[in-house]
């Protein structure tokens, strides 16, 4: 039987545990709320990026199936420009949960294409279709192309892409060769792996006139740095890091993802962003009439490769592709599509129908 002298001893103790209990159970409150609170601001910041396509839902990521995006950087935002702009890197993205596995391709931005929702033919550098009408049309244009279905969007001017970099505490890339730029401010790359900030990320991915490749070495260098910022966001675990992301991105993209989509990537295809394949179609240099003008003609044989490479990533069958740009291809007959060295010339031939 318990003594008055052991119950005034064991008093001390038990209110010391209830106090403790106390304590926890409202830090846990607190960290609920602050959750909470978190979550919000996530929510919000991310309800500013969304504007749909056409009303249109895409339902792919819920539903945890293999799905194809479409990546636009606009120059606009960057190096005082402020008009609407073109889209000078243009990347469709397949992201596959399944094979965990993401594959990205890229289309040069002087690739002839028919403007996919003019009234009229309309055939021209497939980078105009965002200036003309906009993310919608881009995403027509491009599926067109390729001949595949394309889901979502995501929509970047370049100035926020050195916010986006310094976001994610700066991304580490591989510099193909030591240059200096001299359109974008004087920065200096040496060959070799480097650990860039936002200002030097973006001089990295804008770089053309010094690459011996031109746009496709420019193309290769993008694809580098979205791998990086893919590398690092992923790895973001809670929503006070996700936070300061979303709160960059929120006024400086455009994108069909909701906020759901995108914590249902987080959850369900990081898996994915960690087998990144890169690809691009190959075009060749020819002057286009009317003009004339500098474009890149993507050959039949090369479009219809790489729309087998984006539909198998989807798991779609391949098909045969039959579109504008095939059409045009056959019509100029004259046209070597063997000869890599001479810049050619190239007709627009304008449909019967």
């Amino acid at each position: 039987m318990e003594t008055r002298q052991q119950h005034r001893q064991q008093r001390p103790t038990r209110i010391a545990g209830k106090l403790i209990v106390l304590v926890v159970i409202a830090a846990l409150f607190a960290v609920a709320a602050y959750g909470l609170r978190l979550y919000s601001q996530a929510r919000y910041a991310a309800d500013q990026t969304y504007h749909g396509v056409d009303g249109k839902v895409a339902t792919e990521i819920q539903q945890k199936k293999p799905f194809a995006a479409l990546l636009l950087g606009v120059d606009t935002g960057a190096q005082g420009r402020v008009d609407k702009g073109h889209s000078d890197t243009i990347i469709i993205a397949v992201v596959n949960p399944a094979k965990n596995q993401t594959t990205m391709v890229s289309i040069p931005r002087d690739t002839a294409a028919q403007m996919i929702g003019t009234k009229s033919f309309n055939m021209q550098k497939i980078n105009a279709a965002y200036n003309i009408g906009g993310s919608k049309m881009a995403i027509d244009t491009v599926s067109s192309l390729v001949n595949v279905p394309i889901d979502y969007y995501l929509t970047i001017n370049m100035g926020a892409l050195q916010k986006v970099v310094d976001a994610v505490g700066g991304i580490d890339v591989t510099v193909p060769f030591s240059w200096t730029d001299k359109n974008t401010g004087g920065q200096t790359f040496t060959k070799g792996p480097a650990h860039l900030n936002g200002d030097m990320a973006l001089a990295f991915a804008r770089m053309r006139d010094e690459d011996p490749q031109g746009d496709y070495g420019r193309q290769q260098r993008q694809q580098q740095v979205i791998k990086a910022i893919l590398k690092k966001a992923v790895s973001v675990s809670t929503l006070a890091n996700f936070k300061p992301l979303l709160k960059t991105l929120s006024t400086n993209i455009a994108t069909n993802l909701s906020f759901d989509d995108m914590t249902a990537l987080l959850q369900n295809y990081r898996g994915a962003a960690k087998s990144i394949k890169t690809d691009h179609l190959q075009g060749k240099n020819a002057w286009v009439y009317p003009g004339p003008s500098a474009y890149q003609i993507a050959p039949t044989k090369e479009m219809q490769r790489v729309s087998n490479v984006l539909r198998t990533a989807l798991g779609l069958k391949t098909e045969t592709l039959t579109n504008e740009e095939t059409k045009q291809n056959a019509a100029n007959t004259g046209f070597d599509w063997n000869n890599v060295t001479t810049v050619q010339t190239y007709t627009i031939f304008t449909p019967a129908n």
